[in-house]
């Protein structure tokens, strides 16, 4: 062979390592940016001062709406390159029917525009979570992204604490909420989200100290749990504890239906025994009895107009993602004047009633409650059982069990639902794809 075919050979060669080298920074640089995007948002560390009581976001947010647009077609572009196997997964009966229904809810909606507006950017961040996991060549490369992006967000929360602690830390000078002066919410708008990421945060430390990397596995772990305590969420680190203890448990109960009760059971006695206690008198009764506030620090009250709100819209409700703060409140009645103040209801299921009707609830139970824990049964039996496994069921159960006491279901590009579709769509991919080591 001549020099110069050699050295043709040679710079393709050389041509085809320096794409592959370029792919992989944008698809590592596209992951981790994504998940710093949706932690940590275009607006960290909001100064809770200059909020006046009852200020209620529209969610029309340009920038983040061309950044999330942007970044769904980059993910799709580049998973559709080598997954466009994973991409027709997608295509399931149940998400299509959750889609479709969806799309009605905006048209019949109370207020279309809003509900066009929320569809949008909610479209785009599923877009993105349910192609992110498709970008890691394997699973040791999904293990350094996930660990990139959660180093990150901890330096960024930890760096506000120590430089800006008035906008890091809720203070008594807050309008809305003086008494949480103390609590650390780090990059986070409330302590609540800040305490529910650090969750989640800490189930992907156990992941990546299990996968090898004991070192950024136990930073992970140490500083989110610090983090956690510190922002005293007390849901959050119950659940928290609860999620590790149910979960550990399905190593030793391997049917479907055994793991079915034992973890979907809690899940039915938190909203019992949280909305359920203002539509029976005998649930009221067994939660006086329990160690807890009985009053949900105020939140029957919010419950109770909501559930008359639904009864009037129960087969439609009032657009998605478009009941608090829209034109369902040009005509309140007298003492229920705050109502048009609230941003949700503190309650998912409920609020996804609110905005899609019961068949819009029974669709979100199938697609959100039921697919991702078949999935799990799926992937532990097919071989997938690993850490990432665990660590995803872990994330997807603690979304459910905390979506009993806040609200972010379907909440465009909130955290807290970032996160959990990344899990939801990740067990769905472990069900159907074995993963590369």
């Amino acid at each position: 062979m001549s020099q110069l075919a050699i050295a043709s050979q040679l710079r393709i060669v050389a041509g085809g390592v320096w794409r592959q080298q370029v792919l992989h920074v944008v698809r590592c640089a596209a992951f981790v940016g994504a998940l710093v995007l949706a932690w940590i948002s275009l607006r960290p560390f909001t100064d809770l001062g200059e909020i006046q009581i009852g200020e209620v976001s529209t969610g029309n947010e340009a920038p983040t709406y061309l950044v999330f647009g942007g970044l769904a077609v980059l993910m799709i572009t580049l998973a559709a390159r080598n997954n466009m196997r994973g991409l027709a997964t997608l295509l399931t009966p149940s998400f299509l029917l959750f889609a479709g229904w969806v799309c009605v809810t905006v048209v019949l909606s109370v207020d279309p525009a809003t509900s066009m507006r929320r569809f949008v950017l909610t479209a785009c961040v599923i877009a993105v979570t349910s192609t992110m996991l498709l970008l890691p060549k394997s699973q040791s490369e999904l293990m350094r992204f996930l660990s990139i992006a959660a180093l990150i967000l901890l330096a960024v929360c930890y760096l506000g604490i120590l430089l800006a602690p008035q906008f890091a830390i809720h203070q008594a000078t807050d309008p809305q909420e003086p008494l949480l002066a103390g609590d650390w919410r780090g990059a986070f708008g409330h302590k609540n989200v800040a305490a529910g990421v650090m969750a989640m945060l800490l189930f992907l430390g156990i992941y990546v100290v299990r996968s090898g990397a004991l070192l950024s596995g136990a930073v992970i772990i140490g500083l989110s749990s610090l983090f956690l305590f510190h922002a005293a969420g007390k849901s959050s680190l119950t659940l928290c504890f609860a999620v590790l203890l149910l979960t550990s448990l399905t190593s030793v109960f391997r049917s479907f239906w055994v793991r079915a009760i034992l973890l979907l059971t809690p899940l039915l006695l938190l909203n019992m025994l949280s909305v359920g206690t203002v539509m029976s008198e005998g649930l009221a009764a067994v939660a006086k009895l329990l160690p807890l506030d009985s009053t949900f620090t105020g939140r029957t009250d919010i419950w109770n107009f909501a559930l008359d709100a639904l009864r009037q819209r129960l087969a439609t409700g009032y657009g998605f993602v478009a009941f608090w703060g829209s034109k369902a409140f040009e005509e309140l009645p007298a003492g229920k004047e705050w109502a048009a103040f609230a941003a949700h209801s503190h309650n998912g299921y409920l609020d996804t009633a609110l905005g899609m009707g019961l068949p819009g609830l029974i669709l979100l139970i199938v697609v959100l409650v039921i697919a991702p824990l078949r999935n799990f049964q799926q992937a532990d039996q097919g071989g997938n059982n690993g850490p990432l496994a665990m660590a995803l069921l872990r994330i997807w159960l603690f979304g459910l069990y905390l979506s009993a006491m806040e609200s972010f279901f379907l909440d465009r590009a909130d955290p807290l639902w970032f996160t959990f579709l990344v899990a939801v769509f990740g067990l769905h991919f472990l069900a159907r794809f074995r993963v590369r080591e």
